[in-house]
């Protein structure tokens, strides 16, 4: 059998990994400014661009899909390779995928701290690059499969086939998800309102977590662990129920983000019981990882590479047993919308992701550059030290989360809220935001170390750009007789990866469509009404800088949340909110029925400075809003980009909405006028009052106790 001589592009693992490092430094800094801003409003220094609204966004893409992005593609690329004995499918789609996605990183860099989001979690970006972002993801797959079908090896290693998941679900999730219509260059309406907006979002959101940064890892896991151990993968026939299970279950979880919401229930319970489910998959690949290392724990305790590998599908384990754990009702009832799911989130980032991301690099750089590790020992202080830096950012938070919820639901002897004014709650967690921040600085400061070392290590070898191969060329035919039956299907990708779409497709078809096709799961409401073109630009507005961040509009079922807040929401409420604004986090209070709780003024001098109104508030000020002219050339775009959403505005509206604008807004400037505010009506802060002011007021609200005080 004649040998194949060929070499393996080491170069464009070389630039994502130095990109995994520059953006995992960028993307964490930003996310420790954001911490301190927390309990340190002064850090938001009154710029529109350096907000907690605006800046939060930017830290969640940054690490998701900078740092992680570029560490998945660094380990993909050259694990792929290596299991492939085969060079990439084409350079120039490479350094194509390379570029482009660096370029969408800087496009996001620009954009959110401009306002410029569509306020999606974990999809904020924008309609012109949602597109790059498809585009280029298609010449990575491209890329991926066609070095598959020319591949010398026919076997198809297990980290192959979450490569495969990855690809084709992330596509699906991604455009699903991004349907939007462009009203502008820069500013888009989801095409799904409402209850269907949170279905779809949260479908891909807990499925974005799912498919980008935990199959791609244990893609990774599977082949970098075993190297790094220098021991074969502990079952091969788990593996296998590993990831079918896995990619299967996982898709129809994303609802358990929308209990006691209002989601229709049989999709919040379709939600519970796959999230339930998953424990056994997800363990099984963790499983699957610690038992690959019998018989190496020795190395393990001088390693530092196997340490951060350990802990890293250590964190995936406790990660995946706590997101069921807080889909079961009862548990998320205490957890949603409070700083424990913040805890949960970064336990697998910071654990799972983080660290297997430096385990991999000082796995993989010494390799590829020749040489030894510069120093084992600053390794080894940067894994306790970010050890350290997980537990101090973690716990802290566990504990702001039990606090949150236990002063939101107590009531006393009397039956009234004990703590009725919410800002209570807030000012009780400055010092665990305090030290979150310091765990973040510990973590943060890992990093650093390790991005000196890496330097040092590459500096003092030589980098072998294209490393020199050889292996037999595959066979014409695939002998199928004996073996175990799935490996029929390895020896075909194409196959391979039909059959992956298909299993991710059924969970999400099943949630989704019912929603669109049943009417009566999105029950309506006759008084409820489209906003006025002022309410729809301050709607905009609030959109721009981020206050879904921090403030959620879903009162849910509980009698301490209606006592609080109001009567709990109802789905017919949104069905003209494209996109919905439910949240995910309450730093500030809910503000489903906001609307003539207070006076224009008290929201007019809480956006000029949150303390004059609320003493002691951490919310950062908007002065802007008071001086920025409102742009109102846009308003016949966005009212008729709404009428072609199904938005009820009538025939012709679009051309004198200026008109009704204008005349709402010198109302509200009239009154503000009387009490002594001199401002004028093309003013910003006159579009968000009247939105404010908008919010709950379409249905009748029971006649409840409200809080003594008016601080927020």
């Amino acid at each position: 059998m004649a040998i194949e001589r060929f070499s393996y592009d080491n170069k464009i693992v070389k630039y994502f990994a130095i990109a995994t490092a520059i953006w995992g430094v960028v993307g964490m800094l930003v996310g420790l400014l954001i911490a301190c801003q927390l309990f340190i409003p002064a850090l938001n220094f009154d710029l529109p661009y350096t907000t907690f609204g605006r800046l939060r966004p930017l830290h969640t893409n940054a690490v998701i899909f900078a740092f992680v992005g570029n560490g998945i593609f660094m380990g993909v690329y050259y694990s792929l390779q290596r299991l492939l004995k085969a060079r990439m499918f084409s350079d120039a789609l490479s350094w194509i995928h390379f570029w482009g996605w660096q370029l969408i990183i800087v496009s996001a860099a620009i954009t959110l701290p401009l306002g410029l989001t569509t306020s999606k979690e974990y999809a904020e970006l924008e309609w012109p690059i949602d597109i790059a972002i498809a585009l280029i993801w298609v010449v990575f797959g491209i890329n991926m499969i066609g070095t598959i079908i020319k591949r010398r090896e026919r076997h198809m290693y297990v980290a192959i086939w979450f490569y495969i998941a990855t690809f084709v679900t992330v596509a699906v999730l991604h455009i699903v998800n991004s349907f939007e219509l462009p009203v502008s260059l820069f500013k888009s309406y989801s095409v799904y309102a409402g209850v269907q907006d949170a279905l779809v979002q949260w479908w891909y959101g807990h499925n974005a977590v799912a498919f980008f940064l935990t199959t791609p890892y244990l893609g990774l896991m599977y082949y970098f662990l075993p190297k790094a151990a220098n021991r074969p993968v502990y079952s091969y026939r788990l593996s296998i129920i590993h990831f079918w299970a896995l990619i299967f279950i996982y898709i129809w979880a994303g609802p358990h983000h929308l209990l006691y919401t209002a989601l229709p229930s049989w999709a919040q319970s379709l939600g519970v019981v796959f999230s339930i489910m998953l424990i056994a998959p997800s363990w099984g690949g963790m499983l699957n990882g610690l038992l690959t290392l019998r018989g190496a724990w020795d190395k393990v305790r001088v390693d530092p590479v196997l340490k951060f590998m350990v802990v890293a599908v250590t964190a995936y384990g406790m990660a995946t047993f706590e997101g069921p754990m807080l889909s079961l009702k009862n548990v998320n009832a205490i957890g949603h919308f409070t700083d424990w799911i913040v805890a949960h989130v970064h336990v697998g980032g910071l654990g799972w992701n983080g660290f297997l991301t430096f385990g991999v690099l000082y796995w993989l750089i010494p390799r590829m550059w020749g040489t030894s590790l510069f120093s084992r020992k600053l390794a080894n202080i940067h894994f306790w030290v970010g050890t350290l830096g997980i537990l101090f950012y973690a716990l802290p938070m566990y504990w702001a989360g039990f606090t949150q919820s236990l002063m939101w639901k107590e009531f006393t002897a009397e039956g009234f809220l004990k703590y009725p004014n919410f800002l209570e709650t807030v000012t009780q967690l400055k010092p665990l935001y305090a030290m979150r921040a310091f765990g973040g600085l510990l973590y943060l400061s890992g990093v650093l170390i390790m991005v000196y070392n890496l330097f040092k290590t590459a500096k003092q070898g030589v980098f072998v750009p294209n490393e020199a191969a050889e292996a037999p060329a595959l066979e014409a035919k695939a002998h199928i007789s004996g073996g175990h039956w799935h490996r029929w299907l390895e020896r075909r990708p194409v196959i391979f990866t039909g059959l992956s779409l298909v299993a991710i497709l059924i969970g999400g078809m099943i949630e989704i469509i019912p929603t669109y096709l049943i009417k009566s799961n999105i029950p309506t409401i006759s008084s409820v009404k489209p906003y006025t073109p002022l309410e729809l630009q301050g709607r905009d507005i609030y959109i721009r800088e981020g206050c879904v961040g921090c403030h959620s509009q879903m009162i849910r079922p509980f009698r301490s949340e209606t006592e609080r807040f109001g009567e709990y929401s109802k789905a017919g409420e949104f069905v003209y909110d494209h996109p919905f604004l439910w949240g995910s986090k309450r730093t500030g209070p809910d503000l489903a029925r906001e609307g003539k709780k207070y006076p224009d003024s008290w929201h007019y001098y809480h956006m000029m400075s949150p303390p004059l109104m609320s003493p002691g508030s951490l919310m950062p000020a908007y002065p802007w809003l008071l001086e920025d002219k409102l742009d109102t050339s846009t308003t016949k775009a966005k009212i008729e980009g709404m009428q072609t959403l199904g938005v009820p505005y009538e025939a012709g509206f679009a051309d004198i909405a200026n008109v009704n604008l204008t005349a709402q807004a010198d109302s509200i400037a009239a009154g503000l006028n009387k009490e002594g505010i001199e401002v004028m009506a093309d003013r910003e802060i006159i579009a968000i009052i009247a939105y404010l002011q908008r919010l709950g007021t379409d249905i009748k609200v029971k006649d409840i106790q409200q809080p003594v005080s008016t601080n927020k």
